[in-house]
């Protein structure tokens, strides 16, 4: 009895050993635990990442983009409005730089008549003088006529009376009774309607915008028609004068029919109730019949809204007699009530005055004395006579 019970002692021993070193062995072969997650890093905020200032950027927010602030939209700014000065006294601020390109007439005709014997050679030279003024044949015959008589009556002859004599002769033949009024009235609800017409390079889209601001100059509302659609700048150019003194225009595509823009343009004045509507036409070429012919379907276009007040012909004073002959065309084709002589300040042919007043028998109502936007101004004859002789 106590054998087995030795047995079963030794048995059960060896089977606690048994399982004890398997356990050790088991452990061993298991992997080591990883260790403990970390915490995520944060990382610091750029500084254009930056929140702006006022507000906290939350932990859970650095690692996202802060987009920048919105940039502002720009708005374009229209262009400030000009207040031009009126028309009236312009003429006589630009007396000075009129008379120092008139000199050469005035002077010459005054020291040719203060001589103390004047033959028929003196005289020959004061009608060649006349004449390469482009006063014209006729009007210098009727000077130097009209001259020698009084030359004879009053027999000795002071400088003050030969100024005299030759300012009066000048006026005469210029027309100081002429009635130059500009015809800009409105006709009731109705818009007065000024059709300027011309050649190329005479100044007519720049004579055009001048004009409308003299008129606003003087109190008036104006709408500018850009019927001149053959020159790609030309309704460009009309836009910025009106731009600047805030003068409402009527344009439409490149190429465009010219009497539908008038016509546009007339429209828009009576439902702006404005005082006046400029329209702008092509510069026509006095060669050519056809675009002659537009011209005359544009003023009746035009009638059939309202009345053409004023037809203004744009001459460049320093083609002399090559602007007469353009003239004469366009007088066959609307009729003409006034022109606009451009660029007088810089030619001594002042006399060209006279010779398209002559021709055409219409007055001269608008000098251009200049290339600054105030340099257009109603023609008065006294001014321009006491320019051409000087103090």
């Amino acid at each position: 009895m106590e054998s087995y019970l030795g047995l079963i002692l030794v048995i059960a021993a060896a089977v606690l050993l048994t399982a004890g070193g398997m356990f050790l062995l088991f452990r061993q072969g298991r992997k080591a635990a990883p260790p403990p997650p970390r915490p995520p890093e944060v990382r610091p905020v750029p500084e254009e990442r930056a929140a702006p200032p006022g507000r906290t950027v939350r932990e859970d927010e650095a690692t996202t983009t802060v987009p920048p602030p919105a940039r502002p939209i720009e708005v374009p700014v229209a262009p400030e409005i000009e207040v031009p000065p009126p028309s009236a006294g312009r003429m006589v601020r630009l007396r000075a730089r009129l008379a120092r390109s008139q000199t050469t007439l005035g002077k010459g005709l005054l020291e040719l008549l203060s001589r103390d014997r004047l033959d028929d050679d003196v005289w020959d030279e004061i009608e060649e003088t006349l004449i390469g003024a482009d006063v014209g044949v006729a009007p210098t015959q009727a000077m130097v006529e009209e001259l020698r008589t009084r030359v004879k009556v009053l027999g000795s002859r002071t400088p003050e009376e030969v100024r005299g004599l030759l300012r009066e002769q000048l006026l005469t033949q210029i027309g100081a009774d002429i009635d130059r009024t500009l015809h800009v009235a409105k006709h009731g609800e109705r818009p007065a309607v000024v059709l300027v017409v011309g050649v190329n390079g005479t100044g007519k889209t720049t004579t055009t915008g001048k004009l409308a601001r003299s008129l606003i100059g003087d109190g008036n509302r104006v709408v500018l028609g850009a019927a001149d659609t053959f020159r790609a700048a030309a309704a460009d150019q009309l836009q910025t004068w009106g731009d600047r003194v805030g003068a409402q225009v009527v344009r439409g595509p490149e190429g465009g029919d010219p009497a539908s823009i008038a016509f546009d343009a007339v429209a828009k004045g009576i439902e702006d109730k404005v005082d006046v509507v400029i329209v702008d036409t092509a510069g026509r070429l006095h060669t050519k019949t056809g675009l002659m012919d537009e011209l005359g379907k544009v003023k009746r276009v035009i009638e059939k809204r309202a009345t053409v007040d004023e037809v203004l012909l744009v001459l460049d004073a320093t083609t002399g007699q090559n602007g007469m002959r353009q003239a004469q065309v366009f007088a066959e084709v609307v009729n003409i009530t006034g022109i606009a002589l451009t660029k007088l300040d810089g030619t001594a042919k002042g006399g060209i005055v006279i010779s398209v007043q002559r021709e055409l028998g219409v007055p001269v109502k608008l000098a251009g004395l200049g290339e600054g936007p105030d340099d257009l101004a109603p023609f008065d004859p006294e001014v321009f006579v006491d320019a051409l002789l000087g103090d």
